[in-house]
């Protein structure tokens, strides 16, 4: 029986179960009984072979077996020459025309490789046989809970580069991620789930090496199976594939081992064989029509803008992809995974996104991926590409719509306010951010569906972010026409660097806000690695193809950096201490829902928010009271929100059984205050222009 049945619909479960056909079963390479069975899908194939090669030399090939055709497009061949070790490619003949792309002396990666390892020639690869046993040593998954996780997005190489802790022969590897000091790194600054740019093995666009360039990002993918060997020791790279996963799996080990999850940013839109100009690498080879979107013609649908889309409204295709969640989830013991680009992967067969596609369904139900996290990145760069909010239960998604309101309030709209007098808005949009986004994402999907994220690695850093009003790209080689134009950026006064202290101290309390918003906001937030400690990389924000100091995190800090830190590891300690941060469902008037936080709003007279208050552009001073209360928590907190540059008065409201309020924090403060003040309700509180503070009411 399909794995899928008791999770779905009947309406739904015989397009999902079309992904679990067992003819698709064991593709790729299976060792047994001292032989390999080596399974590939080809629809428009006509023969297949594989070629074994040289294991000293691996552009000599020292044996060719024919593939069998076993219905159902699945080709096979076994052999005593597929052991653990074996370096392989396969030759695909076929048909031309009809969008086909076969070549039949073209060496090509097989799919489900497990290892790859490059042969003399550009753009030409070979697989690997691997041998995957591993001692987990008990260590087991942490299962950290969605509100309880802070998730850290960083890169494996930029992390720990230039640290000085790392020993240097750790330095941009998976084994350096994993040493003591980034463990307390991560640790100290309470984050639960470092989420890595992709580590599956990619390759650079032919396009960026002709300037001498190179895809820093990852989001090329070569193999989807494969962890990325540069990013692997040189010693374990000296001892081959089996050395490089063992020392990835190692990572996991000891970061599950330190209660931190591992997710990836997997690329499964498209691969590293673009346009049809590109290489012929794998794919293409094997079935071009059947693997990638094409229209009529042959020509490529592209919605990721890299050239070409892989074809998920193909069983086979889709298989695939669930396959290599499959192994990444269990084989290496992956927390989550963040798709990138993922309305791609829910279009069917004529192009168009459905939620109900066979395979989001079945990646949300499939038993095997049971806990692990998903996430999506909610758009792509066709027609209708763009569905913040739209991925239906057991998705969680990057939120876009929280992104651009906490800019525009923080930065351009202060912009906008110093040319204009008046901001454009008040503060109602930025409350419905607070709150957990309940006009974007349903009830029954509640706040946790909201990944809430002021930068990421596309983009301005935040120390970027409060320094430039456009970007600078001019060193990615395309004369700046690269990179987002909009930005919601606002230099406050300088574009870069400055020596004004005026501008230099507002542009460190407009950081503080935007980590006091985004880390006390319902949801699940995500901080960019390095912005903690004020991260710049002078302006660029499309850094895809740096690979240099100015990607690198720098770990040698001033002491303003130094207590930026301190801000955010204060701000995750304040939502991991209080429960009313961190709902797991909206509230309902009037009604007791279990994991809701009751929302009280008010002005900052200390009255209840009305109306006119709430469409007022005028106002952008509010007070919100979160309050969870059930039979094991009983939790109340005020967040006080400012954002005009003119100080105010803001009174403490009187709420039913609060008498007093206890000061937890403060972004006008340079380092966060070890003293908690006492206040009662009726108090008047100054508040600094574009300011944030945060009580616990009691």
């Amino acid at each position: 029986m399909c794995p899928h049945v008791t999770a779905l619909a009947t309406a739904t479960v015989d397009t999902v179960c079309s992904l679990c056909s067992t003819a698709y079963d064991d593709l790729g390479v299976r060792v047994h009984n001292g032989v390999g069975t080596l399974r590939v899908w080809s629809t428009n194939a006509t023969a297949m072979e594989l070629v074994v090669f040289d294991e000293a030399d691996v552009d000599w090939a020292t044996a060719t077996l024919p593939l069998s055709p076993m219905g159902q497009s699945v080709w096979e061949v076994t052999s005593e020459l597929l052991v653990h070790g074996a370096r392989y490619a396969i030759r695909v003949t076929g048909p031309g025309g009809g969008g086909n792309a076969f070549d039949p002396t073209a060496n090509l990666l097989e799919p489900y490789s497990r290892g790859i390892v490059k042969a003399g020639r550009p753009n030409d690869w070979r697989s690997v046989v691997v041998d995957a046993s591993f001692d987990w040593g008990g260590v087991h998954k942490p299962r950290t809970a969605w509100a309880d996780t802070v998730i850290y997005e960083g890169h494996v190489k930029g992390l720990t580069k230039r640290h000085p802790a790392v020993p240097p022969a750790l330095h941009g590897t998976y084994a350096g991620l994993a040493h003591p000091a980034m463990i307390d790194h991560f640790q100290s600054l309470g984050v639960t789930a470092l989420e890595l740019l992709p580590v599956h093995a990619f390759v650079s666009e032919p396009f960026l090496q002709q300037r001498g360039l190179s895809n820093y990002w990852g989001y090329n993918t070569l193999g989807f199976f494969t962890p990325h060997a540069p990013y692997a020791t040189r010693q374990a790279r000296r001892a081959g594939s089996d050395a490089v996963l063992r020392e990835f799996k190692g990572m996991v080990r000891l970061l599950h081992q330190a209660g931190i999850e591992v997710i990836l940013d997997v690329v499964y839109n498209h691969t590293g064989e673009g346009g049809l100009a590109g290489p012929r690498m794998s794919m293409r080879g094997i079935d071009n029509a059947r693997y990638y979107r094409q229209n009529a013609d042959g020509s490529y649908i592209d919605t990721t803008g890299t050239g070409n889309t892989v074809d998920t409204s193909s069983d086979a295709v889709g298989r695939m992809v669930l396959d290599s969640l499959r192994y990444w989830a269990d084989e290496v013991q992956i927390d989550g995974f963040r798709f990138d680009l993922a309305v791609s992967l829910g279009r069917d067969a004529q192009h168009e996104f459905t939620p109900e596609h066979p395979l989001l369904q079945a990646i949300r139900t499939d038993p095997a991926l049971e806990g692990t996290k998903i996430i999506a990145e909610p758009w792509d760069v066709g027609l209708g590409g763009w569905q913040t909010g739209n991925f239906g239960p057991g998705w969680h998604e990057w939120n876009d719509r929280y992104r651009d309101r906490v800019r525009n309030f923080w930065l351009s709209d202060i912009d906008y306010a110093r040319r204009a007098s008046t901001a454009p808005v008040g503060i109602g949009g930025l409350a419905t951010r607070l709150a957990g986004s309940s006009r974007t994402f349903s009830e029954d999907r509640g706040p946790l569906a909201s990944l809430n994220f002021v930068t990421a690695h596309d983009g301005f850093t935040m120390r970027d972010l409060v320094s430039y009003n456009v970007k600078h790209n001019e060193e990615n080689g395309e004369d700046n026409r690269d990179g987002a134009e909009t930005n919601r950026a606002f230099n406050h006064g300088a574009e870069g660097p400055t020596a004004d202290p005026v501008i230099e101290a507002t542009r460190r309390k407009a950081m503080r806000n935007l980590f006091g918003t985004l880390l006390l906001s319902a949801g699940v937030p995500m901080i960019t690695a390095g912005d903690e400690t004020a991260r710049t990389q002078e302006g660029n924000n499309n850094a895809y193809c740096i690979d240099s100091p100015l990607t690198w995190l720098d770990w040698d800090h001033a002491e303003w950096q130094l207590a930026l830190r301190a801000h955010v590891a204060r701000l995750t300690r304040l939502r991991r201490e209080n429960p009313a941060l961190r709902p797991t469902h909206y509230a309902r008037l009037g009604e007791d829902i279990p994991g809701a936080s009751d929302m009280l709003w008010y002005d900052q007279n200390g009255d209840s928010m009305s109306i006119d208050r709430w469409n007022d552009a005028a106002n952008r001073t509010l007070q919100y009271v979160a309050v969870a209360e059930d039979d094991k928590e009983h939790n109340r907190v005020l967040l006080m929100v400012h954002g005009t540059e003119t100080a105010t008065d803001v009174r403490l409201p009187a709420v039913p059984g609060v008498t007093r309020y206890v000061a937890l924090w403060s972004s006008a403060d340079e380092r966060p205050s070890d003293v908690e003040t006492m206040h009662r309700p009726g108090d008047v509180i100054a508040l600094p222009g574009t300011s944030m503070r945060l009580f616990r009411a009691e």
